[in-house]
């Protein structure tokens, strides 16, 4: 299923209005910041789709898929669109807490202590190779993503609004990786697998190398205010009681799954409604359907399971297998 920023009509009484009609200033902006990033991220419409449902819902995307798709790219050309502060951490094995959060620094014309921030103090915070560095270090983003707060040295200190982390991983399998702990992966609302691009738009990657001249010169569509904006938007998306109750029938099929060990937390069934939120508010509607719910489980829920083969195979596939099952067993509303 393919998203995008529609015209659709919307039948309301008598009167019949549609997107285009009804578009305010950010959602005209949205559009554009979208086509900004398509003309750097060539061919993976749906991977820049779930980027931005991950940050008009306010939460934190992982971008998992082997070396060379393009996860960096995708995660650089987001940043450089939104005009707001960005910071990438290279994790790396001997990247140390403090070189996130940051340190107090000896004055000796005050005679104090002055906390220099480290690279979290930032609206955009790109963590390249997340599961490269120790659990300590990955740990260290914890609070930030949760709280949007860290502590350091006592002393609690806010983060910046808005505030996403976007973390790219290898797959587990390859040499010098670390597992992420099942309550790190809960932070992340989504989970983007990006895989290997057409024929077709492999030649055009071929051909522009966007990665090297086209990133460069991308200008930035948005103020980080609007994006704010947006995100309040969709929190008055519509969600009918019952498409809550198909929400919650999926959610508690998880946790009755022969298969399944762990199922989706309430943290969990609440990652899943803002994000059908951020759906709608990108597809152009005020009032979210149950494609939203069944276009996002995937992404959303794969990664918050715990199978029961977890040990043996890795639980990934496994899990996406159990999820495709859960709804197609499962009635959605008409």
């Amino acid at each position: 299923m393919s998203w995008h920023l529609t015209d659709r009509s919307v039948e309301d009484g008598t009167m019949t209005t549609t997107a285009a009609e009804t578009q305010t200033e950010p959602l005209k902006k949205l559009r554009a910041l979208r086509d900004n990033i398509a003309s750097v991220f060539i061919g993976k419409s749906d991977a820049i789709d779930q980027m931005l449902i991950g940050l008009l819902a306010r939460g934190h995307v992982l971008v998992e898929d082997v070396p060379g798709v393009g996860k960096t790219v995708l995660a650089r050309s987001v940043a450089r669109s939104i005009d707001c502060q960005f910071s990438r951490v290279q994790m790396t094995p001997d990247l140390l807490p403090s070189d996130i959060l940051g340190v107090s620094v000896y004055n000796e014309k005050s005679g104090s202590f002055d906390f220099k921030p480290g690279p979290i103090f930032a609206n955009i915070v790109l963590a390249d190779e997340i599961n490269r560095t120790t659990p300590r270090t990955q740990s260290a983003l914890l609070e930030a993503m949760n709280e949007t707060q860290v502590s350091v040295e006592g002393q609690t200190r806010p983060l910046e609004k808005p505030f996403m982390v976007i973390a790219t991983q290898n797959p587990h399998e390859f040499e010098g990786t670390y597992f992420l702990p099942e309550n790190q992966l809960d932070r992340f609302i989504l989970r983007i697998n990006i895989g290997y691009p057409s024929r077709e738009f492999e030649r055009q990657i071929l051909l522009e190398q966007p990665d090297r001249n086209l990133l460069e010169a991308l200008r930035p569509t948005m103020h980080g205010n609007d994006i704010i904006e947006l995100q309040k938007q969709a929190d008055l998306v519509r969600v009918d009681d019952v498409l809550l109750d198909y929400l919650q029938d999926v959610v508690q099929a998880t946790r009755h799954h022969d298969a399944i060990q762990v199922g989706v937390s309430p943290r969990g069934a609440l990652a899943l409604l803002r994000a059908v939120r951020a759906m709608a508010l990108l597809d152009g509607r005020d009032y979210a359907i149950p494609d939203d719910v069944k276009t996002l489980v995937l992404p959303c829920f794969s990664h918050r399971l715990v199978s029961k083969s977890y040990l043996h195979d890795g639980g990934a596939v496994s899990s996406d297998q159990v999820l495709l099952e859960i709804l197609e067993s499962t009635p959605a509303p008409s």
